[in-house]
Protein backbone atom coordinates (compact mmCIF):
# COMPACT_ATOMS: atom_id res chain seq x y z
CA UNK A 1 0.00 0.00 0.00
CA UNK A 2 0.84 3.49 -0.18
CA UNK A 3 1.13 6.01 1.80
CA UNK A 4 -2.51 7.02 1.21
CA UNK A 5 -3.82 3.89 1.16
CA UNK A 6 -2.30 3.14 4.43
CA UNK A 7 -3.39 6.18 5.98
CA UNK A 8 -6.99 6.13 4.78
CA UNK A 9 -6.56 1.98 6.48
CA UNK A 10 -5.48 3.07 9.88
CA UNK A 11 -7.85 5.92 9.70
CA UNK A 12 -10.73 3.93 8.80
CA UNK A 13 -10.11 1.18 11.22
CA UNK A 14 -10.30 3.45 13.48
CA UNK A 15 -13.83 5.21 12.89
CA UNK A 16 -15.03 0.88 12.02
CA UNK A 17 -13.89 0.68 16.06
CA UNK A 18 -15.57 3.60 17.56
CA UNK A 19 -18.89 2.52 15.24
CA UNK A 20 -18.84 -0.85 17.13
CA UNK A 21 -18.17 0.20 20.31
CA UNK A 22 -21.91 0.11 21.62
CA UNK A 23 -21.81 -3.63 21.58
CA UNK A 24 -18.36 -3.96 23.82
CA UNK A 25 -20.13 -1.46 26.14
CA UNK A 26 -23.47 -3.33 26.05
CA UNK A 27 -21.86 -6.72 27.54
CA UNK A 28 -21.28 -4.28 30.44
CA UNK A 29 -24.68 -3.15 30.46
CA UNK A 30 -25.57 -4.45 34.11
CA UNK A 31 -22.53 -2.30 35.71
CA UNK A 32 -22.59 1.37 36.63
CA UNK A 33 -21.76 3.51 34.05
CA UNK A 34 -19.68 5.70 36.69
CA UNK A 35 -17.75 2.20 37.45
CA UNK A 36 -17.20 1.25 34.32
CA UNK A 37 -15.62 4.90 33.02
CA UNK A 38 -13.37 4.65 36.61
CA UNK A 39 -11.97 1.21 35.28
CA UNK A 40 -12.02 2.48 31.42
CA UNK A 41 -9.52 5.52 32.21
CA UNK A 42 -7.82 3.18 34.61
CA UNK A 43 -6.82 0.47 32.11
CA UNK A 44 -6.69 3.49 29.14
CA UNK A 45 -3.90 4.52 31.43
CA UNK A 46 -2.33 0.96 32.14
CA UNK A 47 -2.49 0.32 28.06
CA UNK A 48 -0.78 3.67 27.46
CA UNK A 49 2.29 3.03 30.07
CA UNK A 50 2.85 -0.26 27.90
CA UNK A 51 2.90 1.81 24.64
CA UNK A 52 5.08 3.91 26.11
CA UNK A 53 7.52 1.12 26.97
CA UNK A 54 7.01 -0.90 24.00
CA UNK A 55 7.60 2.32 21.65
CA UNK A 56 10.28 3.82 24.34
CA UNK A 57 8.68 6.77 24.53
CA UNK A 58 9.50 7.42 28.08
CA UNK A 59 12.09 10.48 27.16
CA UNK A 60 8.97 12.22 25.13
CA UNK A 61 7.15 11.36 28.30
CA UNK A 62 9.16 12.97 30.49
CA UNK A 63 9.79 15.76 28.38
CA UNK A 64 5.90 16.65 27.92
CA UNK A 65 5.75 16.44 31.73
CA UNK A 66 8.51 18.84 32.53
CA UNK A 67 7.39 21.05 29.63
CA UNK A 68 3.28 21.55 31.13
CA UNK A 69 4.99 21.96 35.04
CA UNK A 70 6.60 24.74 34.02
CA UNK A 71 3.75 25.97 31.90
CA UNK A 72 0.62 26.27 34.32
CA UNK A 73 -1.56 27.31 32.15
CA UNK A 74 -1.00 24.85 29.12
CA UNK A 75 -1.10 21.66 32.34
CA UNK A 76 -4.42 23.85 33.09
CA UNK A 77 -5.61 23.09 29.90
CA UNK A 78 -4.40 19.69 29.67
CA UNK A 79 -6.64 19.05 33.09
CA UNK A 80 -9.48 20.41 31.37
CA UNK A 81 -8.85 18.12 28.40
CA UNK A 82 -8.58 15.29 30.68
CA UNK A 83 -12.47 16.39 32.32
CA UNK A 84 -13.93 16.84 28.97
CA UNK A 85 -12.75 13.85 27.62
CA UNK A 86 -14.17 11.86 30.86
CA UNK A 87 -17.49 13.50 30.78
CA UNK A 88 -17.80 12.58 27.23
CA UNK A 89 -16.97 8.89 27.81
CA UNK A 90 -19.32 8.79 30.73
CA UNK A 91 -22.55 10.36 28.85
CA UNK A 92 -21.62 7.64 25.59
CA UNK A 93 -21.90 4.92 28.37
CA UNK A 94 -24.84 5.81 30.02
CA UNK A 95 -26.31 6.70 26.48
CA UNK A 96 -25.44 3.25 25.15
CA UNK A 97 -26.59 1.16 28.14
CA UNK A 98 -29.88 3.13 28.91
CA UNK A 99 -30.66 2.48 25.07
CA UNK A 100 -30.20 5.59 23.93
CA UNK A 101 -27.33 4.92 20.99
CA UNK A 102 -29.33 6.52 18.15
CA UNK A 103 -29.23 9.95 20.17
CA UNK A 104 -25.32 9.44 20.64
CA UNK A 105 -24.75 8.99 17.16
CA UNK A 106 -26.99 11.91 16.42
CA UNK A 107 -24.23 13.61 18.68
CA UNK A 108 -20.93 12.37 16.64
CA UNK A 109 -22.71 13.67 13.52
CA UNK A 110 -23.40 17.03 15.04
CA UNK A 111 -20.00 17.36 16.24
CA UNK A 112 -17.73 18.30 12.92
CA UNK A 113 -20.42 21.40 12.68
CA UNK A 114 -19.74 22.29 16.58
CA UNK A 115 -16.10 22.15 15.93
CA UNK A 116 -16.50 24.71 13.19
CA UNK A 117 -18.74 27.39 15.59
CA UNK A 118 -15.83 26.81 18.49
CA UNK A 119 -12.95 27.82 15.70
CA UNK A 120 -14.82 30.41 14.50
CA UNK A 121 -15.81 31.58 18.64
CA UNK A 122 -12.50 31.14 19.97
CA UNK A 123 -9.88 30.68 17.24
CA UNK A 124 -11.13 33.71 15.17
CA UNK A 125 -11.63 31.75 12.14
CA UNK A 126 -13.71 32.39 8.98
CA UNK A 127 -16.52 30.70 7.64
CA UNK A 128 -17.10 30.04 3.96
CA UNK A 129 -21.18 30.95 2.82
CA UNK A 130 -21.62 27.04 2.42
CA UNK A 131 -20.03 26.44 6.16
CA UNK A 132 -22.47 28.44 8.01
CA UNK A 133 -25.27 27.12 5.79
CA UNK A 134 -24.32 23.51 7.01
CA UNK A 135 -24.43 24.93 10.16
CA UNK A 136 -27.73 26.26 10.02
CA UNK A 137 -29.07 23.28 8.51
CA UNK A 138 -27.84 21.14 11.38
CA UNK A 139 -29.33 23.20 13.77
CA UNK A 140 -32.82 23.28 11.99
CA UNK A 141 -32.16 19.77 12.40
CA UNK A 142 -31.49 19.81 16.59
CA UNK A 143 -34.74 22.15 16.72
CA UNK A 144 -37.23 20.25 14.67
CA UNK A 145 -36.09 16.73 16.69
CA UNK A 146 -36.98 19.05 20.15
CA UNK A 147 -40.31 20.31 18.83
CA UNK A 148 -41.36 17.15 17.22
CA UNK A 149 -40.15 14.53 19.45
CA UNK A 150 -41.06 16.55 22.36
CA UNK A 151 -37.33 16.35 24.37
CA UNK A 152 -33.94 18.34 24.22
CA UNK A 153 -31.32 15.95 22.50
CA UNK A 154 -29.22 17.04 25.57
CA UNK A 155 -27.06 13.22 24.96
CA UNK A 156 -26.05 14.06 21.63
CA UNK A 157 -25.02 18.10 22.33
CA UNK A 158 -23.41 16.72 25.22
CA UNK A 159 -21.58 14.63 23.26
CA UNK A 160 -20.99 17.02 20.66
CA UNK A 161 -19.93 19.51 22.86
CA UNK A 162 -17.64 17.91 25.02
CA UNK A 163 -15.35 16.40 22.37
CA UNK A 164 -15.27 19.18 20.22
CA UNK A 165 -14.10 21.35 22.99
CA UNK A 166 -11.63 18.71 23.75
CA UNK A 167 -10.28 18.81 19.86
CA UNK A 168 -10.15 22.31 20.25
CA UNK A 169 -7.86 22.05 23.47
CA UNK A 170 -5.87 19.78 22.18
CA UNK A 171 -5.10 21.75 19.05
CA UNK A 172 -3.82 24.38 21.32
CA UNK A 173 -1.63 21.89 23.38
CA UNK A 174 -0.08 20.30 20.22
CA UNK A 175 0.71 17.32 22.03
CA UNK A 176 1.72 14.14 20.27
CA UNK A 177 -1.29 11.49 20.58
CA UNK A 178 0.27 8.85 22.44
CA UNK A 179 1.62 11.24 25.57
CA UNK A 180 -0.69 13.34 25.12
CA UNK A 181 -3.64 10.75 25.87
CA UNK A 182 -1.02 8.83 28.42
CA UNK A 183 -1.06 12.43 30.62
CA UNK A 184 -4.71 12.92 30.20
CA UNK A 185 -5.53 9.78 31.64
CA UNK A 186 -2.42 9.68 34.44
CA UNK A 187 -4.03 13.17 35.32
CA UNK A 188 -7.50 11.20 36.40
CA UNK A 189 -6.60 7.93 36.97
CA UNK A 190 -5.96 8.60 41.22
CA UNK A 191 -9.63 9.97 40.86
CA UNK A 192 -10.82 6.75 39.30
CA UNK A 193 -8.67 4.20 41.03
CA UNK A 194 -9.98 6.18 44.73
CA UNK A 195 -13.58 5.51 43.09
CA UNK A 196 -13.26 2.12 42.59
CA UNK A 197 -11.46 1.37 46.01
CA UNK A 198 -15.07 2.91 47.80
CA UNK A 199 -16.76 0.69 49.53
CA UNK A 200 -20.12 1.24 48.39
CA UNK A 201 -18.68 0.55 44.65
CA UNK A 202 -17.86 -3.52 45.92
CA UNK A 203 -21.12 -4.24 46.04
CA UNK A 204 -20.47 -8.03 44.35
CA UNK A 205 -21.74 -6.62 40.81
CA UNK A 206 -18.75 -6.85 39.33
CA UNK A 207 -17.41 -10.51 38.38
CA UNK A 208 -14.56 -11.80 36.95
CA UNK A 209 -15.02 -12.20 33.84
CA UNK A 210 -16.31 -8.47 34.40
CA UNK A 211 -12.71 -7.28 34.73
CA UNK A 212 -11.92 -8.72 32.26
CA UNK A 213 -14.23 -6.88 29.75
CA UNK A 214 -12.96 -3.60 32.02
CA UNK A 215 -10.07 -4.22 31.30
CA UNK A 216 -10.13 -4.69 27.23
CA UNK A 217 -12.45 -0.85 27.90
CA UNK A 218 -8.77 0.51 27.97
CA UNK A 219 -7.40 -1.07 25.02
CA UNK A 220 -11.10 -0.48 23.44
CA UNK A 221 -10.57 3.11 24.49
CA UNK A 222 -6.93 3.95 23.38
CA UNK A 223 -6.17 1.53 20.13
CA UNK A 224 -8.70 3.59 17.73
CA UNK A 225 -7.06 7.16 19.16
CA UNK A 226 -3.78 5.74 17.82
CA UNK A 227 -5.00 4.12 14.65
CA UNK A 228 -6.79 7.29 14.37
CA UNK A 229 -3.65 9.32 15.29
CA UNK A 230 -1.19 7.24 12.73
CA UNK A 231 -3.55 7.64 10.12
CA UNK A 232 -3.93 11.25 10.12
CA UNK A 233 -0.74 12.20 9.48
CA UNK A 234 -0.93 10.05 5.84
CA UNK A 235 -4.12 11.76 4.27
CA UNK A 236 -5.28 14.63 3.55
CA UNK A 237 -8.27 16.29 6.19
CA UNK A 238 -10.80 16.14 3.63
CA UNK A 239 -10.08 12.68 3.58
CA UNK A 240 -10.50 12.34 7.38
CA UNK A 241 -13.67 14.48 7.06
CA UNK A 242 -15.72 11.93 4.69
CA UNK A 243 -14.41 8.79 7.03
CA UNK A 244 -15.18 10.27 9.98
CA UNK A 245 -19.14 9.57 9.47
CA UNK A 246 -18.57 6.28 9.32
CA UNK A 247 -18.79 5.43 13.26
CA UNK A 248 -21.84 7.02 13.91
CA UNK A 249 -23.78 5.85 10.95
CA UNK A 250 -22.87 2.00 12.08
CA UNK A 251 -23.43 3.80 16.04
CA UNK A 252 -26.88 4.13 14.24
CA UNK A 253 -27.37 1.19 12.38
CA UNK A 254 -26.94 -1.01 15.54
CA UNK A 255 -29.00 0.97 17.23
CA UNK A 256 -31.99 0.50 15.35
CA UNK A 257 -32.10 -2.86 13.81
CA UNK A 258 -29.93 -4.82 16.48
CA UNK A 259 -31.21 -3.46 19.54
CA UNK A 260 -33.97 -1.89 18.35
CA UNK A 261 -34.32 1.86 19.61
CA UNK A 262 -37.05 4.02 18.62
CA UNK A 263 -36.49 5.59 15.41
CA UNK A 264 -39.39 8.31 15.01
CA UNK A 265 -40.35 10.46 11.86
CA UNK A 266 -38.85 13.03 13.88
CA UNK A 267 -35.86 11.27 14.05
CA UNK A 268 -36.06 10.88 10.37
CA UNK A 269 -36.39 14.35 10.03
CA UNK A 270 -33.67 15.85 12.08
CA UNK A 271 -31.35 13.22 11.03
CA UNK A 272 -32.13 14.23 7.45
CA UNK A 273 -31.52 17.41 7.93
CA UNK A 274 -28.08 16.95 9.73
CA UNK A 275 -26.60 14.52 6.81
CA UNK A 276 -27.26 17.45 4.35
CA UNK A 277 -25.89 19.45 6.26
CA UNK A 278 -22.50 17.01 6.65
CA UNK A 279 -23.19 17.02 2.53
CA UNK A 280 -22.75 20.72 2.25
CA UNK A 281 -20.00 20.73 4.92
CA UNK A 282 -18.03 18.08 2.87
CA UNK A 283 -18.17 19.35 -0.71
CA UNK A 284 -17.95 23.53 0.78
CA UNK A 285 -14.73 23.91 -0.57
CA UNK A 286 -15.00 21.99 -4.12
CA UNK A 287 -14.65 23.91 -7.84
CA UNK A 288 -18.53 23.56 -8.09
CA UNK A 289 -20.11 24.75 -4.55
CA UNK A 290 -17.58 27.35 -5.02
CA UNK A 291 -19.68 28.43 -8.17
CA UNK A 292 -22.88 27.89 -6.60
CA UNK A 293 -22.71 30.38 -4.06
CA UNK A 294 -23.40 33.68 -3.81
CA UNK A 295 -20.91 36.29 -5.50
CA UNK A 296 -20.61 38.57 -2.58
CA UNK A 297 -17.89 41.10 -1.42
CA UNK A 298 -17.58 39.01 1.62
CA UNK A 299 -17.57 35.51 -0.03
CA UNK A 300 -14.65 37.07 -1.91
CA UNK A 301 -12.87 37.82 1.02
CA UNK A 302 -12.91 34.58 2.70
Amino acid sequence: MNMQQKGAWYAGSAYVMWGVLPLYWKLLQHVPSEIILAHRVIWSFVFMMGIMVFKQQFHALWVSCRNLAAQPKLLLLLVTASFLISINWFIYIWAVNHNHIIEASLGYYINPLVSILLGMVVLKERLTFWQIISVLCAATGVSILTLLYGAFPWIALCLAVSFGIYGLVKKVIALDAAVGLTIETLLIAPVALIYVMLPHTNTGVIEWHDLLLLAGGGVATALPLLYFAKGAKLISLSMIGFLQYIAPSISLGIGVFLYNERFTHAHMIAFSFIWIALLIFSFANTKLMRRLRPNTRKDKAV
